[in-house]
């Protein structure tokens, strides 16, 4: 079979909710990928910050193997003796007093909302039914109907109604509309990325951060930071928040704490938070299963090990640095943290940022469009100088072939 034949039998047999480069992918290591027909590329979009430890990472495939040959699901009906030692190594490495395990970063975020609202009528004091969590316009938090329903984005919440209500949308990076929104007695919460990823990769004004923990604290209103995207080294630091040195209420981790490996997501939080939920109240078969322990431990002790926070505020720094320097008409603006980093593309000669991908694809570089004019850049941490410099000049070249020579 060839690249046609495997899209073809997509098309055919399954739903038509993505739209793909036509590219088919059957190998991966570190920062490379081959499609069926053997050709290499830079995966310059790391499964939206998934793979941070690179493609198939010996230590996360031993860990992963050994633990599935031992056992892999339980179920949470027993005990299992795996759990008990992630919990305690995630509270060790972000020390929050409790984890709730979870799978798909939606269920992160679903088990944050429980959380807040649970809270907000036990502790608060929110009369029942009336709490309201207060969320930023162009957020991308995940794709359930409660979740859309929190989105300003058409393409997520369109044909899905009816909405859940209590959420309240205020702009992102606007601490004057926030401090307005939490003045209400009845907000329970207010959930946000620390950088939106998916809209673009906004990354807020410096403070903007310290502010929403001071307004958080001010009004007794939880700090919810949804980092599955943000977190685990992706923009140079640990977490995001530790960019302005605050400490959410709640932290949501998915993603990269897997290492690309299996579905694993988490909510992190103190007693006070965590311990309104009683059992049976809330729950999954997956979530908290001893594969996904072991492979969650040993992807985080990874990132501790290789340095990858610092090389992702390095390596970035040096995209940033390069893509400025480079005056292409078709760049209108290079922003971004670490290594989540973003170009908004400007029509040049009828071509778009779809067109740009296109091209890189041609040249070896795999890259994805959001929001149809941006371009968002994010290589595995472990990315080198060498490879980041040569991947910047497949780039450049990419652009270059839509620009007229003067």
């Amino acid at each position: 079979m060839h690249t046609n034949d495997y899209i073809n039998r997509e098309l055919k047999y399954g739903a038509h909710n993505y739209h793909p480069l036509p590219i088919v992918l059957e190998k991966g290591k570190g920062v490379y990928v081959w499609d069926v027909e053997g050709t290499k590329y830079y995966d310059f979009l790391a499964s939206y910050s998934a793979v941070n430890q690179g493609h198939c990472h010996p230590r996360l495939l031993k860990a992963m193997t050994e633990q599935a040959g031992r056992l892999a699901l339980t179920s949470r009906a027993f005990y299992n003796n795996k759990l008990g030692e992630w919990e305690e190594y995630m509270n060790q490495y972000f020390g929050y007093n409790k984890m709730l395990p979870m799978n798909s970063g939606a269920e992160g975020v679903e088990t944050a909302l429980k959380l807040a609202r649970k809270w907000g009528y036990k502790v608060k004091g929110i009369p029942n039914g009336e709490a309201k969590i207060v969320v930023c316009n162009g957020n991308f938090h995940g794709r359930t109907i409660t979740i859309v329903s929190m989105s300003s984005d058409p393409d997520s919440f369109k044909g899905y109604s009816p909405y859940t209500p209590g959420f309240v949308k205020i702009p992102y990076n606007d601490t004057e509309a926030l401090a307005t929104a939490l003045s209400d007695p009845n907000t329970a919460a207010f959930l946000a990325e620390p950088i939106q990823a998916e809209a673009g990769v906004y990354v807020p004004e410096d403070g903007y951060l310290a502010k929403v923990r001071h307004l958080c604290t001010d009004n007794n209103v939880l700090f919810i930071a949804d980092e599955i995207q943000t977190g685990v080294a992706r923009t140079g630091k640990m977490l995001a928040v530790n960019h302005e040195n605050v400490r959410p209420d709640i932290l949501i981790l998915g993603k990269a704490i897997s290492g690309g490996m299996y579905p694993i997501s988490c909510v992190l939080a103190d007693d006070e938070v965590m311990l309104t939920i009683k059992p049976g109240e809330h729950g999954s078969t997956f979530g908290g299963n001893p594969l996904a322990a072991a492979i969650a431990i040993e992807a985080l002790e990874i990132v501790k090990d290789e340095q990858l926070a610092e090389n992702a505020e390095k390596m970035g720094q040096l995209f940033r640095d390069e893509m400025k320097a480079f005056k292409s008409p078709l760049i209108t603006e290079v922003r971004g943290k670490g290594l989540l980093n973003a170009i908004t593309i400007k029509p040049v000669n009828g071509k778009t940022a779809w067109d740009v991908c296109m091209a890189m694809k041609e040249n070896g570089v795999l890259a994805k469009p959001t929001h149809g004019d941006i371009i968002r850049f994010t290589p595995p941490l472990i990315i080198n100088e060498e490879q980041i410099l040569d991947a910047i000049d497949k780039i450049k070249t990419s652009m270059n072939e839509f620009v007229s020579p003067s």
